[in-house]
C-alpha cells in the first residue's frame, strides 16, 4: 500500500487550509495560502520569528485528527536554535518543520504580526451609576477590657450605623488578615461592601482612606474577546483591550467547539483553559495600561452566547448542541471571580447576565439592555452579526428573539481570500463597470488603491486578503457589475479583456480581485459560502417577522464589531437584512459590550434586564418548518421572493420580477405579501 502523496494543512485562527505534498515546509505553505508568518532571517532558522504549534485533537469540521506526528521531527536548524536561544515546549520553527500528515497548525498571538483589529469601542456617557460595590471608610475605637466585642463585629456595626446597612457580614477569607489591617491602619480603614447579593458583605479591606474602586466589563465573543476597565466611582473607562478568542484553534464556529468537547476526553478543559488564559491576560493588560492595582479590581460583568458562557464557566455545553438545547442555568450567575479561575482577589465578584434561550445568550440580553428597543414606537430589528447571529425584534407590543447559525464566513473564514479584520485586509471595494477592474481600501491606510501614495502606505502590511465588510461589498459589487446572476452564479467572460479577470476554475468561473502575492480571487465556492451565511441570517429574521406579524420594518440596527463596519446599503443589497430605507439602517457598535458596562455600573440595570429576559418570546429556528423555505428564498441576491424595492431604487437596479414555474401562473400569496410574475 503506497503512502499518501499529500496532506491537509489547516492554519488557525485564520481557518485557511489546503493540501500540500508531504515534505513541504510549513512556512512555504503559509505563504502560498496568504497566511502571514514573520521570518526576518529568510527561513534560515536564526530569528525564531516563525514559530508555530500543533493544535492536537479531533477536528470533525475538517475530518482529521491532528497530532505532532503530522510534522517532521526537529531538524538541525531547530536543534541549533533551541540550544542558542531556547525553544518553548510545543513550539516549532515553521521554516524547518515539514508536513508529514493531516494537521492543524496554530499561529500564536506573539508570532502573528498582522494581528486582528479589535473594533469594539465603548463609552459610558449617560449611564446610570449605582454599582454593586460601595466603599465605606470608618474610624474605629480601639478595643479595651470593658468591651469584649470582636474587632470584626465592631467593624460591621460601625459600617451599618454610618452607612445605613443591615445584616452586614465579612467574607471568610478576610478574617485571617482583619486584625492586622485594622492595627496597621491605626483603626482607620476602608471596606469594600458588595451589595448585589442576599445580604451585604465586606469583600475587601484597605488600610486608611481609599477611593480606588475598579470593575471590568467583558464581552466574550466566538471570534473576539473585548474588555473594558472602569472606575466604578466615576463611571470612567480607564482602559480597553481586545484579543482574538484562542478557542478558534479548536473550532471556528460554536458547534465545532461543542463537537471538540464531545470527541476529546480533555476537550472541555482545553477550551475552558484557553478562554480563561485570554481573559486573565486581558485583565493584566488593562491593569498595566491604567496603572491601577489588581487588589482594587472588585467587580466583573461578563456577557457571552450560551456556548461561550458555559465554556467560560467550565460547564459542559454538549446539551446545547442538540435538541431541546437545554442550558445548565439560564438565570444570572453570581460567583466569586477566583472560583471560576480568574486571576483576581478572592473578594472580587462576578456577574453574568441571564441567558434568554438555548442559543440566545447573555450577549443578546446585553444588546437589549443597551438598545432598549421596547421604548421605540415603530418596529425595530436589532441584529448582532457574528459567527452566531443573534436577532431581536420589537413589533411595538412584544419582544421576539432568535439565533441563526451564520458560521464564520463573515469573519473571513470559509472563503479563499477571506481573513479577519487586520492591517492589510481589504475593507472597502468598488468594481469599474466598464473593464471590471477593482479599486479598494485596506485597513491601516486612508488611500484607495488607485490614489497616489497607496503603494507606500501599504508597504509594511501589504494587501493580505478581504475582511468581512469587504466581502459584503465585493459580492454586492459583483452583482451590480453583472458578474453575478440573481442566483449567485459567476458568469463566463464575454470578451478577451474579461478573460483577465473572469478565469476558469474547474467547472465554474472565478473573479480576480487583485494580481500579486497573495493573489486574491473570489471563487464560486466563496460566493456560495456567503450566500449560505446570509440566507441563514435572513431566514431567522423572517421567522421573527412572521411571528410578530410584520411585513416591513421601521428601523434596523446592526450591532457587533462586524455589524459596525458594514455599509448598510450593501447589507441590504446582499440580502443580509430586510429591505428598508437606508437612512433607517445604522450601526450601533458593540451593543453587547455597552450592555455589559450598564450592568457593571448599575444594580438597577441588572434587575431591569433580568425582568426583560423573562418577557422575550423565544423562537427556535431549528424547530420552525418555515425556516427552510425562507432560507431557500434568501439564497437569491438580494432575495428570490422578497422584492427589495427600496434597495433596488437606491442602487438603480430596476424593478424586481418574481420568476414563476409556468407561464401564466397566478401570483401566490404568502406571508401576507403578493409575489409578482415575470
Amino acid at each position: 500500500m503506497t503512502a499518501p502523496q499529500d496532506a491537509l494543512l489547516v492554519f488557525q485562527p485564520s481557518g485557511r487550509k489546503g493540501r500540500f505534498p508531504i515534505g513541504t515546509p510549513i512556512l512555504d505553505a503559509a505563504r502560498e495560502l496568504g497566511v502571514y508568518v514573520e521570518s526576518v532571517c529568510g527561513g534560515r532558522g536564526i530569528c525564531g520569528k516563525c514559530q508555530v504549534s500543533v493544535a492536537s485533537g479531533k477536528f470533525a469540521k475538517f475530518g482529521i485528527e491532528s497530532s505532532e506526528e503530522g510534522l517532521s521531527p526537529k531538524g538541525f536548524k531547530e536543534e541549533r536554535y533551541d540550544q542558542k536561544r531556547g525553544l518553548e515546549p510545543g513550539m516549532r520553527l515553521s521554516c524547518s518543520a515539514t508536513l508529514q500528515g493531516d494537521i492543524v497548525i496554530d499561529i500564536p498571538d506573539a508570532f502573528r504580526v498582522a494581528g486582528q483589529t479589535i473594533r469594539k469601542d465603548a463609552n459610558t456617557l449617560g449611564m446610570l451609576r449605582d454599582p454593586a460595590i460601595r466603599l465605606c471608610y470608618v474610624e474605629l475605637d480601639q478595643p479595651d477590657m470593658h468591651n469584649p466585642m470582636g474587632d470584626g463585629d465592631r467593624l460591621c456595626r460601625a459600617i451599618e450605623e454610618q452607612f445605613d446597612l443591615e445584616n452586614l457580614r465579612i467574607q471568610h477569607h478576610l478574617k485571617a488578615e482583619l486584625q492586622k489591617i485594622l492595627r496597621n491602619g491605626n483603626w482607620e480603614v476602608t471596606a469594600a461592601v458588595h451589595l448585589d447579593g442576599p445580604q451585604p458583605e465586606i469583600v475587601a479591606l484597605y488600610e486608611g482612606l481609599s477611593d480606588e474602586m475598579g470593575g471590568i466589563a467583558v464581552d466574550i465573543g466566538s471570534t473576539t474577546i473585548a474588555a473594558h476597565l472602569t472606575d466604578l466611582s466615576t463611571g470612567e473607562i480607564l482602559a480597553s483591550a481586545g484579543v482574538a478568542n484562542p478557542q478558534i484553534r479548536f473550532g471556528e464556529d460554536l458547534m465545532s467547539r461543542v463537537s471538540y468537547v464531545m470527541m476529546n476526553e480533555r476537550g472541555l478543559d482545553d477550551l475552558n483553559t484557553a478562554v480563561l488564559k485570554a481573559v486573565n491576560d486581558l485583565i493584566g493588560q488593562l491593569l498595566d495600561m491604567s496603572g491601577r492595582k489588581r487588589s482594587h479590581l472588585l467587580d466583573c460583568v461578563f456577557v457571552a452566547n450560551p456556548v461561550m458562557h458555559h465554556l467560560f464557566l467550565g460547564w459542559d455545553p454538549t446539551e446545547i448542541g442538540q435538541a431541546p438545547f437545554a442550558l445548565v442555568q439560564s438565570t444570572p450567575v453570581h460567583v466569586p471571580a477566583y472560583e471560576i479561575g480568574l486571576d483576581l482577589p478572592k473578594g472580587t465578584q462576578t456577574y453574568l447576565l441571564p441567558l434568554i434561550a438555548g442559543h440566545v445568550g447573555a450577549d443578546a440580553a446585553a444588546v437589549l439592555l443597551a438598545e432598549r428597543p421596547q421604548e421605540n414606537v415603530e418596529p425595530t430589528l436589532i441584529v448582532d452579526v457574528g459567527t452566531n447571529a443573534e436577532i431581536a425584534l420589537w413589533n411595538g407590543t412584544q419582544l421576539f428573539a432568535a439565533s441563526s447559525p451564520t458560521g464564520p464566513a463573515f469573519e473571513g473564514a470559509e472563503t479563499s481570500c477571506g481573513q479577519r479584520a487586520a492591517p492589510g485586509a481589504i475593507e472597502r471595494i468598488r468594481i469599474n463597470r466598464d473593464d471590471l477592474s477593482c479599486r479598494y481600501k485596506v485597513i491601516g491606510t486612508e488611500q484607495w488603491s488607485d490614489e497616489d501614495g497607496f503603494d507606500e502606505a501599504v508597504k509594511t502590511t501589504g494587501v493580505t486578503g478581504i475582511c468581512g465588510s469587504g466581502i459584503i461589498e465585493i459580492i454586492g459589487e459583483m452583482r451590480l457589475a453583472g458578474i453575478l446572476t440573481d442566483d449567485g452564479i459567476i458568469r463566463a467572460p464575454e470578451s478577451e479583456a474579461e478573460k483577465q479577470v473572469l478565469v476558469e476554475h474547474g467547472r465554474t468561473w472565478s473573479f480576480v480581485v487583485r494580481e500579486g502575492t497573495p493573489r486574491l480571487v473570489v471563487t464560486q465556492n466563496d460566493v456560495r459560502a456567503i450566500q449560505l451565511a446570509k440566507a441563514a441570517l435572513y431566514a431567522g429574521v423572517k421567522l421573527l417577522m412572521d411571528h410578530a406579524q410584520l411585513e416591513t420594518l421601521g428601523k434596523i440596527k446592526l450591532a457587533g464589531a462586524f455589524g459596525s463596519y458594514i455599509d448598510p446599503a450593501y447589507a441590504m443589497l446582499l440580502g443580509l437584512v430586510p429591505d428598508c430605507t437606508v437612512e433607517n439602517v445604522r450601526a450601533v457598535g458593540n451593543a453587547a459590550g455597552q450592555g455589559a458596562l450598564r450592568a457593571l455600573l448599575s444594580r438597577g440595570e441588572r434587575r431591569s434586564i433580568e425582568e426583560t429576559a423573562q418577557t422575550v418570546t423565544k423562537i427556535e429556528t431549528a424547530l420552525e418548518p418555515a425556516f427552510q423555505q425562507h432560507f431557500v428564498d434568501a439564497m437569491g441576491i438580494p432575495n428570490s421572493a422578497d422584492a427589495f424595492p427600496l434597495t433596488r431604487a437606491h442602487f438603480d437596479m430596476g424593478a424586481f420580477v418574481k420568476k414563476t414555474a409556468e407561464a401564466g401562473e397566478k401570483p401566490k400569496r404568502r406571508g401576507g405579501r403578493r409575489r409578482e410574475r415575470r
